[in-house]
């Protein structure tokens, strides 16, 4: 384990924490915008996140090719940020970064995240769509020797691979560094598989993490029992979301509403359930599912524009942009959903974090 993953920043991820996503900011002729790049890490963890993933879907997959040469920037800009911020920090922020690509690329991905300081790696698997277990068993292996893993259950709608119970049971008895898991297939039953499979094997010390951005809170105040007297219950303790790439100050609010409720044994009340919904409302419309999720990243761009955090809404790929209609469904939410946002927050702030 990195000497850096600490036993104190460990126990803080085990207890749960916000971990926003992070976007890429872009001028308009889509080079690298690094002053806002690194006005929204500021505002993520003056929203009291206790962690940033970075160079993961949210911030494009596309930053590693060779003709825009932006994983390290922006894994460095990222990673400057967090020290800063640690200064003025109980517990130091927890640096996840993206891990892509088959077993060559992804050790070189693993080595320079070391290298820069990252805690761990959210390890992507969908580059070894057809392969078999044993062979995602050995990849996942030789990157678990540089530093250690996030592991990742990513929803085939946008590039993930189905991933078994088996699968993941063997991982948590084989890879010593498994320090956390992102569930993110959108799908109860693999979901499931997931959370049962930790519990079979054992480990007690995987932290899981909801990635279901279209069941945050229910995921976050669900026991998981597998047995008839259902004892000893598992639980999700945090998130590592796209979703919580926007409105962060309510998403910190939110988990801490979550884990207030578990620790206390409160009953879920219908207006928590109603609660939950209008979040996945919300998320629906951010993501874009309506239409396969195709303007998911756009549109986390574009509440992040109209807060003035980044200045517009370019992707790496010109044809990703926000779909038919999704402008004014994101009218509709933030109307309708007011208590959801924290544009005050950010407009109390915004100046300083775009400064230097």
């Amino acid at each position: 384990m990195s000497a850096s993953l600490t036993a104190e920043l460990v126990a803080a991820l085990q207890r749960g924490m916000v971990i926003p996503a992070h976007p890429l900011a872009l001028t308009l002729n889509r080079q690298l915008d690094e002053r806002r790049q690194r006005a929204l890490t500021r505002y993520y963890l003056a929203a009291g996140a206790g962690g940033v993933a970075v160079g993961v879907h949210t911030t494009q997959f596309a930053i590693r090719e060779a003709r825009y040469g932006l994983y390290r920037p922006v894994l460095e800009l990222a990673a400057e940020e967090c020290t800063r911020a640690d200064a003025n920090r109980e517990i130091p922020v927890l640096r996840v970064g993206g891990i892509c690509g088959v077993t060559t690329q992804a050790v070189q991905e693993a080595t320079l995240l070391r290298d820069l300081g990252y805690h761990a790696g959210l390890l992507s698997l969908s580059a070894l769509r057809s392969e078999s277990d044993t062979a995602l068993l050995a990849h996942c292996q030789a990157v678990s020797q540089v530093i250690p893993l996030f592991g990742f259950y990513l929803q085939p709608a946008v590039g993930g691979r189905h991933l078994s119970y088996a699968f993941w049971r063997k991982l948590a008895e084989t890879v010593d560094s498994l320090i956390a898991i992102k569930i993110a297939p959108f799908n109860r039953y693999q979901t499931l598989d997931v959370v049962r499979a930790i519990v079979d094997a054992g480990r007690s010390d995987i932290a899981l993490y909801t990635g279901n951005d279209d069941n945050i809170l229910l995921d976050l105040v669900t026991p998981y029992c597998f047995d008839q007297q259902m004892t000893r219950p598992r639980r999700i303790a945090g998130g590592l979301l796209g979703h919580w790439a926007v409105w962060t100050k309510q998403a910190v609010e939110q988990l801490a509403l979550c884990q207030n409720m578990v620790s206390k044994n409160q009953p879920v009340t219908q207006d928590f359930l109603a609660f939950a919904q209008q979040v996945t409302d919300s998320n629906a419309v951010l993501f874009d599912a309506a239409n396969g999720f195709a303007g998911c990243i756009p549109g986390i761009h574009e509440v992040l524009r109209r807060q003035g955090i980044l200045e517009n809404l370019v992707c790496l790929d010109e044809h990703e942009t926000l779909s038919p209609g999704q402008s004014a469904e994101l009218d509709r939410i933030q109307s309708s959903y007011p208590h959801l946002l924290d544009d005050d927050f950010v407009a109390e702030h915004r100046d300083d974090w775009l400064q230097g």
